[in-house]
């Protein structure tokens, strides 16, 4: 493994690694159709109101979580939880993982629009013609898939310092892109004097705020969008310099993830509303129906001719795409994370992770391509592991929370025990409640101080929204969905709770054997932090990056190979010493 630390250069580059990691195609495909199913600007508030009792509260903890203890999803629990509970590490890189097998799909179809915008392909053609003949070839869908996983591993290879370049470039793009389609649209919905799409979008019906689907909608909007709980700020904050700012660059990643989202709405909905005669039926049927079939027969309307068509297409798929490569490095990098702290070198590390994604991906891109009642193709068993793995996310952000909980009625045990708190309740909330907050949050670091109402949101709206989404989704599968309960039914439940299962039994189960390897600290210089209080405080198997437990010294890759040039150098000097023989014939 590597002798050196790694960190990020500065805040711009944790900042654009962290926005990278946010924004995807969920910003930019299912943003616009959420907001057209859900009464348009009637849907913002709600949206709004869980970035910041949702989102920004996990993004905040899982940032000073990576910070403190220097390490992936695994050895953070392993850290703060305790060795029982580094499972839930593994858990969270696994879902993220998981997902990371048919996103590089998704992210491969946006690469093959982009190319069709380049070349004019999307002009004058049906696009549901285009649409199924892409999605069953296989080989095609293999090809880009496999250049999706090749860019993201040329993104990664060298460390903290690629990645934030690789984010930097394609954000910058990225907002430039989706800026310059944003006008064009606004443009084409003002051509017949009105804004239609900008008044949608932004018109709140007060007679629907109150619907309790447009809530739910909103929450799992805002809770997949930011990637709040999925582990991915855990990652980045590893690569954090020590004075990096936790609390404020929570807040910037979140609201320029929602940002994001609504400039991409605009986009969407300006041009949709511009030429379609039933817009609100356009967007709302269905992501791929929206992104790959009414988007290119809307932007084939694009003013400006044959040249502000092709802008508008490639500018489109380009930023798309961009999105999706961004959070592909992301959901790689936390796996990748993962597999130095336990002594693996970078090199194998990100070799195994893409080889991984790309052969557990392949079922996505050939298997199950069936055509629906209309005659479109659409990919079932990636729909059938997105209906698995996305839920599973909601358990990574509990467990977060969990492990906030077990830290401060710790701590708080401890002081009463050692007589320096107070005993029940009342001590528990002065002291517990508040310890994680006090102790990793607000800290000299920050420039912005956080109150007790960020331990009323973790402590009670966490999990009362937890069980009111995880509910609200269950309720409505067992209600309207036959034969629910059948694993073999891709859409029901059953096959659900049997893949949690079969993880949550196996990771248990491999527990012991995780927490039996060293946990190699990444702590730059300067960037030391202590972690002596944590349950691993006394964790002989806890090290920082270029030290060696006793009997784990074989990982030294750069004494092993000090070693083999002493043994030549020895071997070379005794040839050289060693008296000539005299060969009689």
């Amino acid at each position: 493994m590597s002798e050196k630390s790694d960190q990020f250069s500065g805040r711009i580059g944790l900042i654009f690694a962290a926005i990278g990691a946010a924004i995807g195609t969920g910003n930019i495909w299912r943003f616009p159709r959420m907001v057209g199913a859900n009464a348009g600007g009637t849907f913002l508030i709600p949206w709004l109101f869980f970035l910041f009792i949702w989102s920004i509260p996990l993004v905040i903890a899982e940032f000073a979580l990576g910070k403190r203890s220097r390490t992936g999803t695994i050895g953070t629990f392993r850290i703060f939880a305790g060795r029982r509970f580094a499972w839930m590490g593994l858990w969270t890189a696994w879902i993220s993982t998981a997902i990371g097998f048919y996103y590089a799909i998704v992210a491969g179809w946006c690469l093959n629009y982009f190319r069709l915008g380049m070349t004019n392909g999307l002009v004058n053609v049906d696009t549901v013609d285009v649409w199924n003949s892409f999605l069953q070839n296989s080989g095609q869908v293999i090809f880009y898939q496999f250049l999706v996983i090749a860019i993201t591993m040329l993104a990664i290879w060298k460390g903290a310092k690629a990645i934030e370049k690789a984010n930097v470039i394609l954000m910058t793009s990225l907002f430039v892109l989706l800026f310059m389609t944003l006008g064009l649209s606004l443009w084409m919905d003002m051509s017949d004097g009105s804004l239609d799409g900008f008044l949608f979008m932004f018109t709140v019906d007060w007679n629907q705020i109150g619907e309790p689907e447009i809530w739910i909608n909103a929450l799992s909007q805002s809770a997949w969008s930011c990637s709040a709980g999925m582990g991915m700020a855990i990652t980045y904050a590893v690569y954090m310099r020590k004075d990096e700012d936790t609390t404020l660059n929570a807040f910037t990643m979140g609201l320029a993830n929602n940002s994001i989202s609504i400039i991409a709405g605009l986009a969407v909905l300006s041009a949709i509303f511009a030429v379609s005669t039933d817009p609100l039926g356009t967007v709302t049927n269905g992501s791929s129906a929206i992104t790959f079939l009414a988007l290119p027969e809307v932007f084939a309307q694009a003013p400006g001719g044959s040249v502000g068509v092709w802008v508008m297409m490639s500018g489109f798929f380009l930023a798309l795409s961009f999105a999706a490569i961004t959070s592909m490095i992301s959901t790689v990098e936390l796996c990748v994370r993962n597999f130095v702290d336990h002594g693996y070198s970078r090199n194998k590390s990100v070799g195994f992770t893409a080889l991984a994604i790309f052969a557990f991906g392949l079922p996505s891109a050939f298997i199950w391509i069936k055509l629906d009642a209309e005659g479109v193709a659409f990919p079932e068993f990636l729909e059938v592991q997105d209906h698995i793995w996305g839920y599973g996310l909601m358990f990574s952000g509990l467990f977060i929370a969990f492990t906030i909980w077990k830290y401060g009625f710790l701590k708080w045990r401890d002081a009463v025990q050692a007589g320096n708190a107070e005993p029940g309740l009342k001590g528990y909330l002065t002291m517990g409640v508040p310890a994680f907050r006090d102790d990793f949050i607000n800290t000299g670091d920050n420039d912005l101080w956080i109150g007790r109402w960020w331990d009323a949101l973790i402590y009670i709206a966490f999990p009362i929204l937890f069980f009111v989404l995880m509910a609200s989704y269950f309720g409505d599968m067992i209600a309207n969905t036959e034969n629910v309960w059948d694993p073999s039914n891709p859409k029901g439940l059953g096959i659900i709770l049997s893949f949690w299962s079969i993880v949550a039994v196996t990771f248990l189960l491999l527990n012991k054997k995780l927490v039996s390897r060293p946990l190699f600290r990444n702590v730059p210089e300067g960037a030391e932090v202590d972690v002596s209080m944590l349950p691993a405080g006394d964790d002989e198997l806890v090290v920082e990056v270029g030290e060696y437990p006793p009997g784990w010294e074989h990982l030294n890759t750069n004494k092993a190979a000090e070693l083999v040039a002493e043994l030549i150098e020895e071997d070379s000097d005794n040839s050289m010493n060693a008296p000539a023989s005299i060969e009689i014939t």
